[in-house]
Protein backbone atom coordinates (compact mmCIF):
# COMPACT_ATOMS: atom_id res chain seq x y z
CA UNK A 1 0.00 0.00 0.00
CA UNK A 2 1.46 3.12 -0.83
CA UNK A 3 2.76 5.73 1.78
CA UNK A 4 -0.15 8.60 0.63
CA UNK A 5 -3.18 8.28 2.26
CA UNK A 6 -6.15 10.43 1.48
CA UNK A 7 -9.17 11.37 4.49
CA UNK A 8 -12.68 12.48 2.98
CA UNK A 9 -15.88 12.80 4.11
CA UNK A 10 -18.82 12.25 1.75
CA UNK A 11 -20.84 15.01 4.04
CA UNK A 12 -18.22 17.70 2.33
CA UNK A 13 -20.13 20.31 0.47
CA UNK A 14 -19.06 22.59 -1.78
CA UNK A 15 -19.48 25.15 0.25
CA UNK A 16 -17.19 25.19 2.65
CA UNK A 17 -13.94 26.57 2.29
CA UNK A 18 -11.49 24.04 1.18
CA UNK A 19 -14.11 21.83 -0.47
CA UNK A 20 -12.30 19.23 -3.09
CA UNK A 21 -8.85 20.46 -2.25
CA UNK A 22 -6.29 18.01 -2.20
CA UNK A 23 -3.56 19.17 0.59
CA UNK A 24 -0.67 17.44 1.55
CA UNK A 25 -0.10 16.64 5.08
CA UNK A 26 4.09 15.71 5.80
CA UNK A 27 4.17 15.66 9.72
CA UNK A 28 5.13 12.28 10.85
CA UNK A 29 3.26 9.31 11.44
CA UNK A 30 1.03 9.99 14.34
CA UNK A 31 1.25 13.36 14.52
CA UNK A 32 -0.97 13.69 11.84
CA UNK A 33 -4.28 13.42 13.15
CA UNK A 34 -4.79 17.10 13.94
CA UNK A 35 -4.14 18.58 10.64
CA UNK A 36 -5.79 16.34 8.97
CA UNK A 37 -9.13 16.08 10.84
CA UNK A 38 -9.33 20.43 10.69
CA UNK A 39 -8.75 20.03 6.88
CA UNK A 40 -11.33 17.29 6.80
CA UNK A 41 -13.82 19.67 8.41
CA UNK A 42 -13.04 22.55 6.38
CA UNK A 43 -13.72 20.29 2.94
CA UNK A 44 -10.41 19.38 2.30
CA UNK A 45 -9.58 16.09 1.46
CA UNK A 46 -6.15 15.24 3.12
CA UNK A 47 -3.03 13.45 1.60
CA UNK A 48 -1.02 12.10 4.05
CA UNK A 49 2.45 11.56 3.29
CA UNK A 50 5.04 12.19 6.21
CA UNK A 51 8.59 13.03 5.17
CA UNK A 52 10.16 12.17 8.46
CA UNK A 53 10.08 9.26 10.89
CA UNK A 54 10.76 9.31 14.02
CA UNK A 55 12.52 6.12 15.39
CA UNK A 56 14.03 5.40 18.99
CA UNK A 57 17.27 5.25 19.70
CA UNK A 58 19.35 2.30 18.61
CA UNK A 59 20.80 2.91 22.49
CA UNK A 60 18.31 4.25 25.05
CA UNK A 61 21.06 4.04 27.84
CA UNK A 62 22.83 8.03 27.93
CA UNK A 63 18.94 8.61 28.44
CA UNK A 64 17.86 5.82 30.95
CA UNK A 65 21.55 6.96 32.96
CA UNK A 66 20.43 10.53 33.01
CA UNK A 67 17.42 9.89 35.22
CA UNK A 68 19.91 9.63 38.26
CA UNK A 69 21.62 12.66 37.65
CA UNK A 70 18.49 15.26 36.81
CA UNK A 71 19.23 16.94 40.53
CA UNK A 72 22.01 18.46 39.29
CA UNK A 73 20.55 20.57 36.66
CA UNK A 74 18.68 24.14 36.68
CA UNK A 75 16.82 24.19 33.60
CA UNK A 76 15.35 21.49 31.12
CA UNK A 77 15.15 22.23 27.93
CA UNK A 78 12.62 20.02 25.73
CA UNK A 79 12.99 21.18 21.81
CA UNK A 80 9.50 19.10 20.58
CA UNK A 81 6.98 17.00 21.91
CA UNK A 82 8.76 14.03 20.39
CA UNK A 83 11.65 15.07 22.61
CA UNK A 84 8.94 14.84 25.86
CA UNK A 85 7.42 11.77 24.96
CA UNK A 86 10.79 9.65 24.03
CA UNK A 87 12.53 10.75 27.20
CA UNK A 88 9.90 10.95 29.78
CA UNK A 89 8.74 7.49 28.26
CA UNK A 90 12.65 6.30 29.51
CA UNK A 91 13.03 9.12 32.98
CA UNK A 92 9.12 9.01 34.58
CA UNK A 93 8.79 4.87 34.92
CA UNK A 94 12.45 5.45 36.64
CA UNK A 95 11.79 8.66 39.16
CA UNK A 96 9.57 11.52 39.34
CA UNK A 97 10.41 14.92 38.00
CA UNK A 98 12.57 16.89 40.14
CA UNK A 99 10.21 19.52 41.92
CA UNK A 100 13.43 22.08 41.72
CA UNK A 101 14.12 21.52 38.01
CA UNK A 102 12.27 24.28 35.61
CA UNK A 103 11.75 23.05 32.28
CA UNK A 104 11.34 25.21 29.15
CA UNK A 105 9.99 24.14 25.90
CA UNK A 106 8.67 25.72 22.16
CA UNK A 107 4.70 25.11 21.13
CA UNK A 108 1.64 24.59 22.48
CA UNK A 109 1.97 21.27 21.32
CA UNK A 110 4.75 20.32 23.66
CA UNK A 111 3.45 22.64 26.50
CA UNK A 112 0.47 20.15 26.45
CA UNK A 113 2.35 16.97 25.91
CA UNK A 114 4.41 18.05 29.46
CA UNK A 115 1.13 18.58 31.04
CA UNK A 116 -0.17 15.00 30.13
CA UNK A 117 3.02 14.07 32.33
CA UNK A 118 2.24 15.93 34.98
CA UNK A 119 4.52 19.21 34.14
CA UNK A 120 2.80 22.41 34.21
CA UNK A 121 4.97 24.93 35.39
CA UNK A 122 6.81 25.44 32.00
CA UNK A 123 8.99 28.79 30.56
CA UNK A 124 7.50 28.72 26.96
CA UNK A 125 6.89 31.86 24.71
CA UNK A 126 3.57 33.07 23.34
CA UNK A 127 2.79 34.07 19.95
CA UNK A 128 6.07 32.84 18.13
CA UNK A 129 7.28 29.36 18.03
CA UNK A 130 10.91 29.02 17.83
CA UNK A 131 14.40 28.58 19.36
CA UNK A 132 14.89 32.58 19.13
CA UNK A 133 11.71 33.54 20.92
CA UNK A 134 12.41 31.70 23.79
CA UNK A 135 15.91 32.91 24.07
CA UNK A 136 13.90 36.32 24.02
CA UNK A 137 12.70 35.22 27.15
CA UNK A 138 13.50 36.93 30.68
CA UNK A 139 14.37 33.72 32.22
CA UNK A 140 17.02 32.79 30.26
CA UNK A 141 18.72 35.80 29.98
CA UNK A 142 21.42 35.67 33.13
CA UNK A 143 22.52 32.11 32.80
CA UNK A 144 25.62 32.46 34.46
CA UNK A 145 26.69 29.74 36.40
CA UNK A 146 23.32 27.48 35.67
CA UNK A 147 23.26 24.34 34.53
CA UNK A 148 20.75 23.34 31.44
CA UNK A 149 19.79 20.53 30.22
CA UNK A 150 18.94 20.37 26.43
CA UNK A 151 16.62 16.81 25.11
CA UNK A 152 16.22 17.13 21.30
CA UNK A 153 16.43 14.78 18.65
CA UNK A 154 19.90 13.55 16.86
CA UNK A 155 21.84 15.98 15.37
CA UNK A 156 19.41 19.49 15.24
CA UNK A 157 20.15 23.43 15.67
CA UNK A 158 22.97 24.52 17.75
CA UNK A 159 21.13 27.87 18.26
CA UNK A 160 19.83 26.94 21.96
CA UNK A 161 22.82 25.35 23.47
CA UNK A 162 25.37 27.99 22.06
CA UNK A 163 23.68 30.87 22.83
CA UNK A 164 22.89 29.39 26.77
CA UNK A 165 26.61 29.04 26.64
CA UNK A 166 27.41 32.36 25.58
CA UNK A 167 25.45 33.56 28.75
CA UNK A 168 27.06 31.77 30.83
CA UNK A 169 25.19 28.68 31.47
CA UNK A 170 27.21 25.08 31.55
CA UNK A 171 24.96 23.31 28.34
CA UNK A 172 24.33 19.17 28.06
CA UNK A 173 22.62 17.90 25.14
CA UNK A 174 20.92 14.75 25.26
CA UNK A 175 19.59 13.05 21.97
CA UNK A 176 16.75 11.17 22.96
CA UNK A 177 15.07 9.86 19.54
CA UNK A 178 16.34 9.51 15.69
CA UNK A 179 14.84 11.54 13.10
CA UNK A 180 14.96 9.12 9.47
CA UNK A 181 13.79 9.61 6.03
CA UNK A 182 10.97 7.40 5.39
CA UNK A 183 11.41 4.60 2.10
CA UNK A 184 8.40 4.86 0.26
CA UNK A 185 7.30 5.94 -3.12
CA UNK A 186 5.90 9.37 -4.09
CA UNK A 187 3.49 7.61 -6.45
CA UNK A 188 0.51 9.05 -5.10
CA UNK A 189 1.90 12.42 -5.17
CA UNK A 190 3.08 12.34 -8.63
CA UNK A 191 -0.61 10.95 -9.75
CA UNK A 192 -2.21 13.95 -8.28
CA UNK A 193 0.22 16.22 -10.13
CA UNK A 194 -0.17 14.49 -13.23
CA UNK A 195 -4.15 14.90 -12.54
CA UNK A 196 -3.66 18.71 -11.90
CA UNK A 197 -5.07 17.80 -8.58
CA UNK A 198 -2.77 18.64 -6.15
CA UNK A 199 -3.57 21.67 -4.63
CA UNK A 200 -1.20 22.37 -1.79
CA UNK A 201 1.72 21.16 0.05
CA UNK A 202 2.11 21.72 4.03
CA UNK A 203 5.89 21.77 5.16
CA UNK A 204 6.91 21.96 9.26
CA UNK A 205 10.50 21.25 9.48
CA UNK A 206 13.38 22.48 6.77
CA UNK A 207 14.53 18.81 7.00
CA UNK A 208 11.44 17.67 6.40
CA UNK A 209 11.12 19.61 2.78
CA UNK A 210 14.72 18.59 2.10
CA UNK A 211 13.28 14.60 2.55
CA UNK A 212 10.64 15.41 0.44
CA UNK A 213 12.26 16.67 -2.26
CA UNK A 214 14.53 13.63 -2.24
CA UNK A 215 11.67 11.48 -2.06
CA UNK A 216 9.71 12.97 -5.48
CA UNK A 217 12.79 12.72 -7.27
CA UNK A 218 13.36 15.01 -10.59
CA UNK A 219 10.40 14.80 -12.30
CA UNK A 220 8.33 15.67 -8.52
CA UNK A 221 11.02 18.58 -7.87
CA UNK A 222 9.42 20.57 -11.01
CA UNK A 223 5.94 19.82 -9.69
CA UNK A 224 6.84 20.72 -6.05
CA UNK A 225 8.27 23.60 -7.32
CA UNK A 226 4.88 25.15 -8.57
CA UNK A 227 2.93 23.81 -5.66
CA UNK A 228 1.56 26.30 -3.34
CA UNK A 229 3.60 25.40 -0.28
CA UNK A 230 2.52 26.40 2.87
CA UNK A 231 5.12 26.70 5.70
CA UNK A 232 4.65 27.70 9.57
CA UNK A 233 8.18 29.73 9.86
CA UNK A 234 10.42 31.92 8.15
CA UNK A 235 13.09 29.46 7.62
CA UNK A 236 11.85 26.84 6.49
CA UNK A 237 10.05 29.69 3.65
CA UNK A 238 14.18 30.05 3.10
CA UNK A 239 14.79 26.86 2.89
CA UNK A 240 11.96 26.07 0.14
CA UNK A 241 13.29 29.32 -1.46
CA UNK A 242 16.51 27.93 -1.95
CA UNK A 243 15.32 25.18 -3.08
CA UNK A 244 13.65 26.56 -5.89
CA UNK A 245 9.94 26.61 -5.27
CA UNK A 246 7.96 29.50 -6.72
CA UNK A 247 4.72 30.10 -4.53
CA UNK A 248 5.96 29.57 -0.77
CA UNK A 249 2.94 30.91 1.44
CA UNK A 250 4.20 31.73 5.16
CA UNK A 251 1.31 31.03 7.85
CA UNK A 252 1.15 31.73 10.96
CA UNK A 253 2.94 29.16 13.84
CA UNK A 254 1.29 25.46 14.46
CA UNK A 255 -1.38 23.67 12.41
CA UNK A 256 -3.59 26.73 13.05
CA UNK A 257 -1.59 28.75 11.31
CA UNK A 258 -1.62 26.42 8.36
CA UNK A 259 -5.23 25.84 8.42
CA UNK A 260 -5.67 29.85 8.07
CA UNK A 261 -3.45 30.19 5.58
CA UNK A 262 -5.03 27.84 3.39
CA UNK A 263 -8.09 29.12 3.81
CA UNK A 264 -7.23 32.76 3.41
CA UNK A 265 -5.00 31.62 -0.04
CA UNK A 266 -8.04 29.71 -1.32
CA UNK A 267 -10.40 32.31 -0.66
CA UNK A 268 -8.56 34.25 -3.35
CA UNK A 269 -8.16 31.58 -6.06
CA UNK A 270 -11.75 30.50 -6.39
CA UNK A 271 -11.40 28.03 -9.60
CA UNK A 272 -10.12 24.78 -8.88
Amino acid sequence: MDAATERSDPSNTARLPLAGRHVVVTRPAGQMDHLAEALVNLGAKPVLFPVLAIADLADPTPVIQMATHLDRYDLAVFVSPNAIQKALALILPRRSWPAALRVATIGKSSERELARHGITDVIAPVGRFDSEALLELPPLQDMAGKRVLIFRGDGGRELLADTLAARGAQVDILSCYRRTRPNHAPTALLDLWDDGHLDAITITSSEGLRNLFDIVGKLGQTYLKKTPLFVPHQRIAEQAAALGCHEIIATGPGDDGLVAGLVGYFASHHEH
